[in-house]
C-alpha cells in the first residue's frame, strides 16, 4: 500500500449509550483511532424524506488494517460524517481494510 495515496487524516469513533434516571438516553462518540486513509466517492443520491430534499453519498475509506473497527462505528474527516456500512479485511492478510460508509447530507 502506497503511503502517498493515504492523505486524509481520519478520526474513527465508538458509540456510547448512557441512560438516565427517567431511561432517557444520551448518545455520545468517543475516538478510538485517528489514522491516514484513501477516500473514495462511490456514488451519490438525492431522495425526499418527510418532505425534505436529503441527498447521501456512498464512501469507500482504505486503511492500514486496525483490530477492533466494527461498523457500530463512525468515521470524521473534518466537518463529514459517516456512517460505516461494512468492513473488510482486504483478502484476510490484516494489511489493510476497506470501509464501505455513507454520509448523509441535510439540504
Amino acid at each position: 500500500m502506497r503511503a502517498g495515496i493515504m492523505r486524509h487524516r481520519i478520526t474513527i469513533q465508538s458509540k456510547s449509550v448512557v441512560r438516565d434516571s427517567f431511561g432517557g438516553e444520551t448518545v455520545t462518540w468517543t475516538t478510538f483511532a485517528t489514522v491516514w486513509a484513501q477516500m473514495r466517492p462511490l456514488s451519490g443520491r438525492e431522495y425526499l424524506d418527510a418532505r425534505q430534499a436529503q441527498a447521501d453519498l456512498t464512501t469507500e475509506i482504505v486503511i492500514r488494517y486496525l483490530a477492533g473497527v466494527l461498523p457500530e462505528m463512525r468515521v470524521v474527516d473534518g466537518d463529514h460524517v459517516y456512517d460505516i456500512w461494512s468492513i473488510s479485511n482486504v483478502e484476510s492478510l490484516n494489511r489493510q481494510m476497506v470501509l464501505l460508509c455513507r454520509e448523509e447530507v441535510s439540504q
